[in-house]
């Protein structure tokens, strides 16, 4: 569902929760739908009290003491947790009837992700992913092009060093390693361009390097190298695609990722306000985790 976000906003603004005070949340989620004018960002909830004041209060909105509050005070909820914490609570706030913004993966297992989109399904509820390249003007123009060409194969990479210290260093990223954490934005995004996968093998250490074999419905079959633990100076994301014609590059590192946040609000309040998801809702999301089920089992 794409949109236009130059265009002004017909609507009120949906009004959001937001469920975790982590870097990611202060970041990107609080700022971007307290920006508006499609959303409003109403209160946030996290487990440490502190937290969710120092993240709700530039905003101008409520730092409240229990996850219940929050869903009586908003229509969509948005989750910037680990997956293990979103996985439990993003089906409570579906079967209250709120939509869900959410982050890649669902879940960290497979399970807890089917759980997690049959919620969904049965509540009747809006959902989309937080999947950030996606929403860019280039990636849009990359896959558009993509999907024009003959491919014989493909090779990426996704690689940077955030586990190796900082605040993106955390447990469920030092845990689960690159497969869980950066596998999602790969693995979709190849599948985008290159024709729907339909078996993943992988190969290594997520924790330090994986390697990925993607085998396509057409026939394609492409590689994917993951990394979180490798020092690079920016985060290096590269497509290339490979046939007949002349390669095809797609490469991240120098994306203005600020381009993507107005896209993203304007599409999810859209998805909202019609009562329709878009491409990338949960079902996508558990696309995605049963590609990286497969490759952890392999």
């Amino acid at each position: 569902m794409e949109t236009d976000a130059a265009q002004p906003w017909p609507h009120p603004p949906v009004k959001v929760g937001l469920v975790g005070a982590g870097p990611w949340a202060r970041a990107v989620h609080a700022r971007v739908l307290a920006a508006g004018p499609e959303t409003r960002l109403t209160s946030v909830w996290a487990r440490r009290a502190e937290a969710a004041r120092e993240t709700a209060e530039p905003h101008g909105a409520a730092a409240v003491t229990r996850f219940e509050e929050l869903l009586d005070g908003c229509e969509a909820v948005a989750f910037a947790v680990p997956p293990a914490v979103q996985a439990e609570l993003a089906p409570l706030a579906a079967k209250a009837g709120k939509a869900l913004l959410l982050e890649k993966p669902l879940g960290v297992d497979l399970a807890s992700a089917r759980r997690l989109a049959d919620a969904v399904d049965e509540a009747g509820v809006v959902s989309q992913l937080v999947l950030t390249n996606r929403y860019h003007p280039a990636t849009r123009k990359f896959l558009s092009r993509a999907r024009e060409l003959e491919i014989t194969g493909a090779r990426s990479c996704l690689l940077h060093g955030a586990f190796l210290g900082g605040e993106f260093a955390t447990t469920w990223r030092l845990e689960h390693g690159a497969l869980l954490d950066l596998g999602p934005h790969l693995l979709d995004l190849l599948d985008a361009a290159v024709g729907p996968i339909v078996r993943v093998r992988g190969t290594g250490d997520p924790r330090r390097w994986i390697e990925l074999t993607c085998e396509h419905a057409n026939g394609v079959v492409s590689q994917a190298s993951l990394s979180g633990s490798v020092h690079v100076e920016q985060g290096n994301t590269r497509i290339e695609l490979f046939g007949p014609q002349a390669p095809l590059v797609y490469d991240a590192t120098e994306l203005d990722h600020e381009e993507t946040w107005s896209v993203l609000r304007r599409e999810f309040a859209t998805a909202v306000r019609t009562g329709v998801s878009g491409e990338l809702d949960v079902h996508r999301g558990l696309h995605l985790q049963t590609l990286m089920a497969q490759a952890s089992e392999s």
